[in-house]
């Protein structure tokens, strides 16, 4: 049997699967291996497993033996595997080691690499897996490598006639289920005479 993957978030005493097998007289269905953390619990009489407490991701996924035993006689029986595999939720955001940068940057330089940013993520897989982008700022001057999160001028800045100053806000975003989420740093960029 492979059930539908549960969420790490599912309840207890929820449906996970219902064993059933052709046979002349009535069974006992009972968990005999495999779940020695003791998530499930089976109704003896109608086969139907159910969780019995919070499932923790990191125990899965777990394969587990089901025994249906004929009722009037013990050493008739038959097993059968379940494999649950759990769904990792996106718990957490993109967050950055600090929300506010200050970077400087020489005046006349070429097109150049700023600064790398590197945000974290808690979440395993793709709900870990971040992209980066640019919020807000002048997307002319600017521009982020979204796979490795390096900030990179793409002009050259004149200290005499232009600002001396920019401000760039990065996103963080994980490719997260059942929604993304991103996290922000505000990247001051001080034009050096």
């Amino acid at each position: 049997y492979q059930p539908a993957p549960l969420s790490e978030k599912t309840l207890p005493d929820t449906f996970v699967v219902q064993i059933s097998v052709f046979y002349k007289v009535p069974v006992i269905y009972s968990i005999v291996a495999g779940d020695g953390k003791g998530y499930f619990i089976i109704d003896s009489s109608t086969g139907i497993v159910r969780t019995r407490k919070n499932l923790k991701l990191e125990d899965f996924p777990v394969t587990f033996n089901v025994r249906a035993t004929d009722s009037s006689n013990a050493g008739i029986y038959q097993e059968v595997s379940v494999n649950v595999e759990v769904i990792d939720e996106n718990d957490f955001p993109p967050v950055f080691p600090a929300s506010l940068l200050e970077e400087r940057l020489e005046e006349d330089l070429p097109a150049t690499q700023i600064v790398q940013l590197k945000a974290q993520d808690n979440d395993t897989g793709r709900n870990g897996f971040l992209t980066y982008g640019i919020l807000s700022g002048d997307r002319l001057k600017f521009r982020i490598d979204e796979a490795t999160g390096i900030l990179y001028s793409t002009a050259t800045f004149d200290y005499e006639k232009e600002p001396t100053e920019y401000q760039v806000v990065i996103y963080a975003e994980d490719d997260g289920i059942p929604e993304k989420k991103r996290g922000y740093c505000t990247v001051v960029i001080k034009i050096i005479d």
